[in-house]
């Protein structure tokens, strides 16, 4: 059984601040010694920069920086350089940049041995659909797209993979159980669906084969978060050995 498969449920689910810094600050105080990880994405990093990152690590928590890096090779790997040295344990690249590009950043990870940051290359988001992927060109069905996407993160030597829950099992079967399989668009039964598209509950998500799970608004805009939080642990704790896919 890996590593992987084997963490707790609270050290699976990722909170994204998709707020204001001081709501961030005050989610992160109520969520200490609850949640391990926590996400930053564009908004909030942009606004106020890596010290913000900084300043959520002095307070415990592990930090994944969402800004999904699609540059040229050398300004993405000079980005990934950064975005590390800001503190991050995990951040996201466009796997469309292709093998150079990832291969680049990938290079760039192993400078920070022995425990380089998990890299995650974002396959396609889980605002996006077929007809999406249409618009773009892109003939193939979105699982198809993001099948192909993983097999090169892997190749290049990245440590994962973003993509939409419904895509866990096939991931999970194609790239194995030492691979990161981060899926956003997670939502507990009940809950909006927002802007994402292809959405799974969390049981499902970890079930089928996502090594953790990104919870932004049902967490941060819940009446409760923290009892918001604790049923989505509930949840992922529950899944039963007849469900676990991996």
């Amino acid at each position: 059984m890996c590593a992987l498969k084997d963490i707790e449920a609270k050290d699976r689910i990722i909170v994204a601040l998709d707020c204001s810094a001081k709501e961030a600050l005050q989610l992160a105080d109520s969520l200490s010694g609850k949640a391990t990880w926590l996400k930053i994405g564009m908004t909030l990093f942009y606004k106020e920069g890596p010290a913000f990152v900084q300043a959520l690590k002095d307070k415990g928590f592990k930090i994944f920086v969402d800004l999904k890096i699609y540059d040229i090779p050398f300004q993405a790997a000079g980005a990934a350089r950064s975005v590390v040295l800001s503190g991050a344990d995990m951040f996201t690249l466009h796997a469309s940049g292709g093998s150079e590009m990832m291969q680049g950043i990938a290079q760039i990870t192993r400078e920070f041995e022995p425990e380089p940051p998990v890299s995650l290359g974002v396959t396609v988001l889980t605002s996006m659909d077929d007809s999406t992927l249409q618009e773009l060109n892109i003939s193939k069905q979105a699982a198809e797209q993001v099948c192909d996407l993983a097999r090169l993160v892997q190749k290049s030597g990245i440590s994962g993979v973003v993509a939409s829950p419904q895509e866990a099992a096939q991931l999970r079967e194609l790239l194995g159980p030492d691979a990161y399989i981060v899926t956003p668009g997670v939502r507990p039964a009940g809950a909006a669906l927002d802007d994402q598209k292809r959405v799974a509950t969390p049981y499902n998500a970890i079930a089928q084969g996502a090594s953790h799970i990104v919870v932004g608004r049902p967490i941060t805009k819940a009446e409760d978060p923290i009892e918001a939080f604790d049923a989505i642990v509930a949840e992922i704790a529950s899944i039963k050995l007849e469900d676990w896919r991996w």
